[in-house]
């Protein structure tokens, strides 16, 4: 029998891992190591700090959340600086992310 974790059920915690998985799968341009590099930290910061939101409680909660928002936005900035393509849609996937966690803080 299965037994789900707290984050396993969140739509938000799916899209960032989704957002996660596709910047370590894309190849971006030569002379942008350092951004896929930042951008993959950040994905991976506003999946880990959400999972771990969703196991906490009270102040530590709402200090994982925000830490994952933080990170989304992060992520976020990091592809407005690259021209990939799909790169628009994860935006947004990460702008949701943060409007599904600010409900959550």
């Amino acid at each position: 029998m299965r037994h789900p974790l707290a984050h396993e059920n969140l739509d938000a915690y799916r899209l960032a891992r989704d957002v996660a998985r596709w910047v370590r799968a894309t190849d971006f341009a030569r002379g942008d190591a350092d951004l896929k590099d930042q951008a993959l930290r950040a994905s991976r910061s506003c999946v880990l700090n959400l999972a771990e939101g969703c196991s906490s409680l009270g102040g530590n909660r709402r200090k994982h959340f925000r830490i994952a928002m933080g990170s989304a936005a992060e992520c976020c900035a990091a592809l407005d600086l690259v021209v990939l393509p799909g790169a628009a849609e994860r935006q947004d996937e990460l702008r949701r992310v943060v409007a599904m966690l600010h409900k959550l803080k």
